[in-house]
């Protein structure tokens, strides 16, 4: 992105921190780039050549890349090397705006949220729905959680990194969002490594199956957003066809994967939810009835 790293209240370039230098950390450092000169640290400092090469400035320290900038992004492994990092430096923090783009849960992101306001730390906890190369470019969503205040003066200076929205007051939102959108991802990737492993026994490329898979996907995202009307209704109209009718194809579906020999466990799984649902009376609903097998812990069944 060309736009200059400027924030809403300042017309000069706003000093940013970036803390971890992997790949995605690195990403977002080479983001930052376009409008400034931002400052960088890792532990591994080799990491930090090429971005220093390129105008960025390599911190001695992680406190002296703090102290550096108001706005401070880090992105790291997990939550604990996040504490592991930025605990020890809760001091020099005081006063500035923690950004924190590392994945965790939503109880992780608003535990950090109350050790930061312990600190007198502004906190924004972050999800990146992007892989480190759209970092940038209008391909990379960002959605952010946290003191509306706070995103409204770095929103500029964070559109470096892609498209940013910000959700909630509440920090533990777009972990949220995060955790659905990988139960999504894995449920679509896993039902097609299982389709891929049918059509696989009578010698049909993966590659051959793809687009009319990609075609069939699109058509279940017309029934998502049908769906997300009767969840949040609470009701569950059969308008396309009835869990009872899903149930008999669940069952073909378990038959033809084991009768060729592949694993029908995912079907089986997924056909032993829906008998669930079935057994409490929901067999006429449509399929989005089945949001109630979700809402409650296997411990519960």
């Amino acid at each position: 992105m060309t736009e200059q790293l400027l924030s809403k209240s300042d017309a000069r370039p706003v000093p940013v921190t970036v803390l971890g230098l992997g790949l995605m950390g690195q990403a977002m450092a080479g983001a930052f780039l376009a409008g400034g000169h931002p400052t960088v640290w890792n532990r591994s400092p080799g990491k930090a050549d090429d971005l220093v090469a390129h105008g960025a400035t390599l911190a001695a320290s992680a406190r002296a890349a703090v102290a550096a900038s108001p706005l401070v992004v880090i992105c790291v492994t997990d939550h604990g090397a996040v504490h592991d990092l930025v605990d020890p430096l809760g001091d020099v923090l005081a006063g500035r705006t923690l950004v924190n783009l590392t994945s965790g849960t939503s109880m992780q992101a608003r535990e950090t949220a109350d050790w930061a306001a312990g600190q007198g730390t502004t906190y924004v906890d972050g999800v990146i729905l992007a892989i480190p190369p759209a970092i940038g470019t209008a391909d990379a969503f960002i959605l952010y959680s946290g003191p509306r205040p706070a995103f409204d003066t770095y929103e500029s200076t964070l559109q470096n990194l892609g498209a940013p929205t910000w959700l909630s007051a509440d920090h533990g939102l777009s972990a949220l969002y995060d955790m659905a959108m990988l139960s999504v991802m894995w449920s679509v990737l896993n039902g097609f490594l299982q389709g891929a492993a049918l059509l696989g026994t009578a010698q049909v490329h993966a590659a051959t199956i793809t687009p009319f898979l990609v075609q069939g996907i699109g058509a279940i995202t017309e029934w998502m957003l049908a769906y997300a009307d009767q969840i949040d209704a609470g009701t569950y109209p059969a308008d396309d066809s009835t869990i009872d009718t899903h149930l008999a194809a669940m069952e073909h579906l378990v038959d033809e994967s084991q009768s060729l020999g592949i694993s029908a466990e995912l079907p089986m799984f997924v056909k032993t939810l829906t008998e669930r649902a079935v057994a409490e009376g929901r067999g006429s609903a449509s399929y989005a009835a089945m949001i109630d097998q979700f809402r409650q812990p296997a411990t519960a069944r």
